[in-house]
């Protein structure tokens, strides 16, 4: 058992020798205990150097994986609703992007369900995110409710989240999780369908299908009830405890559209959650290509900061500084994270994502710059400093006064594959 640095993370530099990822990627956590303190669950390693993501993404292309089965599941699943009284009934969250869009689409369209689709709003749209979510409800046909969360709470908590945690993404996070069973709820809509299962990202889950009613049952940040052993004083949203933002002049019902549907209400109502990528051979490339047909979905102008691509999270502002305080926490930024997936499902070769990450991966999100420190009311320089303090010290070192990663994927391959 080796040991563990900030974050909870392992002191060995590792990189997955068949994807590229870091093993120092998180997998998710529970939002409403995370704090300075919190140690991260990496994601999982064998002991030939292969990564959990890439064991999990290589069962859809293998044949272990019987996809006309499972489309037969997704089709009795979908009979046991479709009779279901009322004007939906299934609910998809989303911003119209690639895979929402996908989702909804093929869900109505191929497999005569009903959805109604709900979008948390983004911190700060971009334009290329309001047109693909205006053409996603015009072009593709759906009902949808955007809500837009108090603005001068979500400053406040975002702020606080980038102070305490450096996840400026936090508050949307919470939201995005917490609004699709508030409003199935709300509605009575009895089925949630969320997309590709977190497994294809690192993530073990206890049931691969679905969302999990207990903590205990699967892993801490995909759970439906992730407050039912804690106080509600001690929930932490940007990393305070609500009595912190109480203190400050928020109130509690300020608060209540980041925290989860009781346990109970989605247990008296009966509401179902899955997974579509469970039963759907879930790629992130072909459902671009299908959004594009059916959704008129669109690419961004120029590639994304940080990354080579221009389809993927190109709808909010602060999507950029995500992944930059990602790679500054745990050397996973945007490029490695977009050329893992690329690679893990045959799109590009191992060696041509190494060349991309060498390249992009790291880079300072300037596009939005303005935008996103106006947000936060911060200077860059505030910033810079900020990020300086979150950085692991057996992951970075100092070299003429520029920060750099002790030891790069490149590097790693170049001295531990012969």
């Amino acid at each position: 058992m080796q040991s563990k640095n900030k974050y909870g993370l392992p002191s060995k530099i590792k990189y997955c020798v068949k994807c590229n990822v870091i093993n120092q990627k998180p997998t998710s956590t529970n939002e409403y205990l995370h704090d300075k303190f919190t140690k991260q669950i990496p994601i999982k390693f064998d002991e030939n150097n292969v990564c959990f993501a890439c064991k999990s993404v290589e069962k859809k292309w293998n044949n272990e994986i019987d996809w006309k089965e499972r489309e037969k599941e997704l089709i009795e699943l979908c009979n046991k609703y479709k009779n279901f009284k009322g004007p939906y009934n299934c609910i998809v969250g989303g911003s119209g992007g690639k895979d929402s869009s996908f989702q909804s689409h093929i869900l109505k369209y191929k497999y005569g369900m009903r959805p109604l689709t709900v979008t948390w709003s983004p911190h700060i749209y971009t334009n290329i995110g309001w047109k693909n979510h205006r053409s996603w409800i015009d072009k593709g046909g759906f009902d949808n409710y955007l809500f837009t969360p108090n603005g001068k709470v979500h400053k406040h908590l975002t702020r606080r989240a980038l102070i305490n945690i450096l996840h400026p993404f936090q508050p949307f996070i919470l939201g995005q999780k917490s609004f699709v069973p508030q409003m199935a709820y709300k509605f009575n809509i009895p089925l949630i369908f969320y997309g590709e299962t977190p497994s294809d990202y690192g993530t073990e889950l206890g049931n691969a299908k679905q969302f999990s009613n207990k903590i205990e049952d699967s892993h801490p940040g995909f759970t439906l009830n992730p407050i039912s052993s804690i106080k509600v004083d001690d929930i932490k949203l940007g990393g305070d405890p609500i009595s912190y933002h109480i203190e400050q002049g928020y109130s509690l019902d300020d608060l209540l559209p980041y925290l989860p549907l009781d346990i109970n209400k989605i247990n008296e109502s009966k509401i179902e959650t899955k997974f579509l990528g469970y039963y759907l051979k879930w790629i992130p490339q072909e459902n671009f290509y299908y959004a594009v047909e059916n959704t008129g979905f669109e690419v961004n102008e120029k590639r994304t900061d940080g990354t080579y691509q221009k389809y993927a999270s190109i709808d909010d502002k602060t999507d950029g500084f995500f992944y930059y305080t990602s790679y500054i926490k745990f050397g996973f930024g945007r490029a490695m994270s977009d050329s893992t997936m690329e690679v893990r499902n045959g799109h590009i070769t191992k060696e041509e994502g190494l060349g991309l990450i060498k390249q992009f991966d790291g880079e300072f999100p300037k596009t939005y710059e303005e935008d996103f420190l106006n947000y936060v009311s911060m200077t860059r320089e505030e910033f810079d400093n900020l990020c300086d303090k979150f950085r692991p010290e057996h992951l970075w070192e100092k070299k003429s006064n520029r920060w750099e990663l002790k030891i790069t994927p490149w590097e790693y391959f170049e001295k531990n594959i012969k």
